[in-house]
């Protein structure tokens, strides 16, 4: 038998202890949504987000009469205007529900197939086109649901680690709603209240004005 190696125990110590936390903050019925933030109006340190932001306001200047001979306005979108409008006058629950619907029904692509690169965030019009990975589905929601009347005070991009993979770094959409904090996900079907959660441990969030930095309540 080959002895194992010094990074492998490391690993294997650091796999442990993270799993020992979850198991432990899940048995005491606490979830990773019960945080403390700090925020800022200073967006600068996240240049994919406000690239999403300067991109999809000119993108939305494009008529929908040019739908299939401009780049990243497929003629999907007046059904997504359709949609959302539509919502407009629905209950907070019928909105999340039909814009997560909506989104999730969408293939998931990684970035390397779509752009040849290894993180990209598209806009919602490129996601229409060429669907897209986690934070394209929370990106879409986000303004589907701010085009169907949602405050964007109530709504946030969140980035979190998926403890049950290890840590991996996933992104979500976090909606405010009274008391609620309601969680659209591209790996969950249903919108769940994020308090159910007890996987995801959540870093920042953003919106159009505003990011939070998330650490534990002490």
């Amino acid at each position: 038998m080959q002895p194992i190696s010094f990074r492998f125990r490391i690993i294997f110590v650091l796999t442990c202890v993270v799993c020992f936390a979850v198991a432990e903050r899940a048995d005491a019925g606490v979830s990773y949504f019960d945080m403390s933030e700090d925020i800022s109006s200073n967006l600068k340190p996240f240049p994919k987000w406000t690239s999403v932001m300067s991109r999809y306001r000119g993108q939305q200047k494009t008529p929908d009469s040019e739908c299939g001979k401009t780049a990243f306005h497929p003629c999907v979108i007046p059904q997504w205007k359709s949609l959302v409008a539509g919502l407009r006058d629905e209950s907070m629950e019928n909105k999340l529900e039909a814009i997560n619907d909506w989104a999730n029904a969408h293939p998931y692509i990684v970035d390397q197939l779509n752009w040849g690169l290894n993180d990209y965030w598209s806009t919602p019009y490129e996601f229409m086109e060429v669907n897209g990975d986690c934070e394209d589905y929370a990106i879409a929601k986000y303004y589907s649901l701010r085009a169907a009347g949602v405050p964007e005070d109530r709504l946030r991009i969140m980035v979190v680690q998926d403890l049950n993979l290890g840590g991996i770094i996933h992104a979500i959409l976090g909606v405010y709603d009274d008391d609620k904090l309601w969680i659209l996900d591209n790996q969950i079907k249903q919108v769940v209240d994020a308090y159910s959660i007890y996987h995801y441990r959540p870093i920042y969030g953003a919106n159009g004005q505003h990011w939070w930095r998330y650490y534990p309540k002490n």
